[in-house]
């Protein structure tokens, strides 16, 4: 089914127009406030074009008409061309200039970052969380939102009677990134409120349009089973407008997705940087000039009974007052400097360990299941909570059980099987936490998480930081890593110093059942995405050497704060008084080859298990190898430029002058992948013989 839309005729003056003339009117204000804001920043080339930026010269007319459908508790993802859809729901010139001009006040980041990249939560406007650059990225999280509204929807969770809409904005040329498609696949999967807005100007950056793509995006998504379409002139304000309507009412009601394809013609340059006059030809340019929104609108202006003395007035007034807006930004106040690291993370409530660990009558438990009864008190306790990712739903549970019960606990709306997405998985995570839904979703393998990594680095680790903290990310990302015996080369990873190098997120590592509960829930309660690495070999205590991963089942109130190590083995106190001990700093499955390895020199090893990578626990670091003087930071991972090695890095700068021996560093062979036979994996992979010798040399050194 199609809302068919046709496009608007030229000769608006014989058009019956059904349009209030206030509406008209502050269009028309508000296309020449666009287009004078265009004209000073060209004019001010030197000021306005120290940071790069685009203008909406040529998509005023379909902007305005989207954002005059937007309500205060709707939600907006624009991309950075569309500054008249924050002209059109309110926001003021000066304010947009101040983020032109990277400047204190800049209501959206505080001069983090570009123009046109909004980040708003403010009474009486629709909520636009942090996006990055958007040139596709946007849909997945935009999605998110739209799919955390259906599912807080369905659980009789959103507040009053409205039905809120989710307009996620893209030019043509993003809509062939993979991920605008994986978006598209769950929208018409779930039926989620969303209205996806094409703006096509033909170009991408020098690239046409039919050098990009073999059909246009309303062609395109003809192949999206349940998603409405709709085509529209977007340099027409009068079709616009009725276009848009109409979308958004389809989607109030329905509850289900539509594109909107808009053609625009793009009057002002790519950007700043990328001038229109070094790419485009005289014909071109003059056939683009042939659909500029503005004369179209004025002549209904016109049509309307307005006078053309009252439009030239209107034109003079909007031109003295966003010069009067650009003077004032141009001596707004600069950033302070001191303040740059500011909102990294959203400070987390959970700050101590509380609960039982060992609770009398306690059981013991595999790591897997503490992770499961882990959840399964979260989804009792909060009925905001979902879980999702590749097979956790249905009566599987996930491929090594840890869903296990929870789709029949919960119900399939909130336990639930996705595609093979990981950017989805990851990225709509993003939107969920935008409404107030809190995403709990997995990996299927640490091995598949690279489609993932665009959305964690470009959305959810930027986010709290360049909004300034109006959006921190919520997210629980559950991630199965590690070898565990003849897994192969793709299901057998650990990625932690990958992940370690993307700044925002946090990075949680368990080791045994009691810190699988606990750090769970203290990944949950925090406000920041949380990446919980979780070591297959562990799960079940089956490889040889791990049963102490087994450990009593804490009760349901225990949790353990993210960023505190715990030792998990001491050294004899006499033994260090003598200095003949030493640390192993480690985690995961490295706990247990020291384990096994220090008992050849018993009450000589102290073992530090980091639980968390990032934030890490410095101070209890720096304590641990000052007890000590003699370190061995010990990984699974690849040892060459890996996370370990950065930490001893620092340890030997920070602590060199009470170090009695260089800080050694032991991990797996600098290979690519792991062999799938399990003899080429033991030869690769640290084992209990591997560290002993390690320590042996430590200890003599």
């Amino acid at each position: 089914m199609e809302l068919k839309e046709k496009k608007s005729t030229t000769n608006t003056s014989n058009k019956n127009i059904n349009i209030p003339k206030k509406t008209l009117e502050k269009a028309y204000r508000l296309m020449q406030t666009a287009y004078q804001m265009a004209v000073t920043y060209d004019e001010n080339r030197a000021v306005c074009s120290k940071y790069v930026h685009s203008t909406s010269r040529g998509h005023e007319a379909i902007q305005l008409a989207a954002a005059f459908q937007l309500q205060p508790f709707d939600f907006a993802a624009p991309y950075y061309r569309d500054e008249s859809i924050l002209l059109g729901i309110g926001m003021q010139p000066y304010e947009l200039m101040l983020q032109l001009m990277g400047k204190k006040d800049d209501p959206f980041s505080g001069g983090r970052t570009y123009y046109g990249h909004p980040s708003l939560k403010r009474e009486g406007f629709p909520t636009i969380p942090h996006q990055s650059s958007a040139t596709g990225m946007q849909a997945i999280p935009a999605t998110g939102m739209a799919h955390g509204l259906h599912y807080l929807e369905g659980q009789g969770l959103l507040k009053g009677n409205n039905k809120p809409v989710v307009v996620c904005s893209l030019g043509d040329g993003s809509v062939t990134e993979g991920e605008v498609s994986e978006a598209m696949q769950m929208a018409v999967l779930h039926k989620l409120p969303i209205v996806y807005l094409i703006q096509d100007n033909e170009w991408g950056i020098s690239a046409t349009g039919k050098e990009m793509r073999a059909m246009d995006a309303y062609e395109f998504v003809a192949g999206f089973k349940g998603m409405e379409r709709m085509r529209v002139d977007g340099s027409d304000f009068v079709g616009s407008f009725e276009g848009m309507k109409k979308a958004f009412d389809y989607v109030r009601k329905n509850r289900g997705p539509i594109l909107v394809h808009a053609t625009t013609p793009l009057l002002g340059h790519h950007t700043s940087g990328v001038r229109k006059e070094w790419y485009r030809g005289d014909f071109d340019l003059n056939e683009h000039q042939k659909s500029d929104p503005i004369p179209k609108l004025r002549k209904a202006l016109k049509a309307a009974g307005y006078k053309e003395k009252d439009i030239v007035g209107l034109e003079d007034d909007v031109r003295a007052f966003v010069q009067s807006e650009y003077a004032r930004a141009l001596n707004a106040e600069d950033p302070d400097p001191a303040t740059v690291e500011n909102h990294e993370f959203a400070p987390t409530p959970i700050t101590e360990e509380k609960g039982q660990r060992k609770p009398r009558g306690a059981e013991k438990v595999v790591m897997v299941d503490a992770a499961l009864h882990a959840v399964d008190d979260i989804l009792k306790q909060h009925p905001e909570a979902l879980f999702y990712g590749q097979d956790v739903g249905g009566t599987l549970g996930g491929v090594f059980r840890e869903a296990a019960t929870l789709a029949q606990k919960y119900g399939d709306g909130r336990v639930f099987n996705t595609p093979i997405q990981e950017a989805y998985i990851v990225g709509s995570t993003a939107g969920m936490s935008a409404v107030g839904a809190k995403a709990i979703v997995e990996i299927q393998f640490a091995d598949y998480i690279w489609p993932g990594i665009n959305q964690l680095v470009e959305e959810l680790s930027k986010s709290c930081y360049l909004s300034q903290g109006q959006f921190p990310i919520q997210s629980l990302i559950r991630v199965p890593i590690g070898a565990y015996g003849g897994g192969g080369p793709y299901h057998s990873g650990s990625v932690e110093s990958t992940l370690l190098n993307i700044r925002g997120i946090k990075v949680v590592c368990p080791s045994n059942a009691a810190d699988m509960k606990g750090l769970m829930k203290a990944a949950f309660h925090d406000p920041n995405p949380v990446v919980m690495l979780e070591h297959k070999g562990l799960y079940w205590s089956k490889v040889p050497g791990t049963e102490e991963a087994k450990t009593f089942e804490p009760d349901g109130e225990y949790i353990v704060p993210l960023g505190k190590a715990r030792v998990d083995q001491y050294a004899a106190d006499e033994v260090m008084e003598n200095g003949e001990s030493c640390l192993v700093i480690t985690y995961g499955m490295g706990v247990y080859w020291a384990k096994a390895a220090s008992k050849k020199f018993e009450g000589r090893v102290e073992i530090l298990d980091l639980r968390t990578l990032n934030p890490i626990d410095w101070e209890g670091v720096i304590e641990a190898v000052k007890r000590h003087n003699k370190a061995l930071v010990l990984t699974e991972e690849p040892l060459q430029n890996s996370f370990a090695e950065s930490l001893a890095g620092r340890i030997s700068q920070e602590c060199f002058e009470i170090l009695d021996a260089p800080v050694m560093t032991y991990g797996a062979l600098n290979l690519p992948a792991i062999a799938l036979n399990v003899d080429l994996e033991k030869a690769m992979l640290p084992t209990a013989e591997k560290v002993e010798a390690q320590l042996e040399k430590l200890l003599n050194y």
